[in-house]
């Protein structure tokens, strides 16, 4: 059974910089990508970034880009998220998630299988 755990979240002030990680444990091979979405109240879950555990062959979404860098380390199964020069517009909940590789090909929720609980990020003004 696959399970993915979120850690790192907290309060953080304009500009400052937070690293989230999500452990995966019961990974399958055939599972190359993992992805970091977030969801603030009220809006829908959008995509933040993404990374394949073979290539470490990433993308991100357009409003992060330049700011976040996502990482992954193999022998630890354990993928981060180093966010700078954080904004208010940052402030949701993040989650990771664990899908196939058509799941990097694209920018959506779709063909994820598994998703962590979630950790809260507030950037506070």
């Amino acid at each position: 059974q696959v399970q993915l755990e979120e850690s790192g979240g907290g309060l953080v002030q304009v500009g400052g910089s937070l690293r989230l990680s999500c452990a995966a444990s019961g990974r399958a091979d055939r599972r190359d990508c993992m992805g970091w979405f977030r969801q603030a109240p009220g809006k829908e879950r959008e995509f933040v970034a993404a990374i394949t555990w073979s290539a470490g062959i990433t993308k991100y979404a357009d409003s992060v880009k330049g700011r976040f860098t996502i990482s992954r380390d193999n022998a630890k199964n354990t993928v981060s998220l180093q966010m700078t020069s954080l904004k208010p517009e940052d402030t949701a909940v993040y989650y990771c998630a664990l899908g196939d590789t058509l799941a990097c090909a694209q920018r959506g929720p779709f063909k994820y299988d598994y998703w962590g609980q979630g950790t809260q990020v507030t950037v506070s003004s």
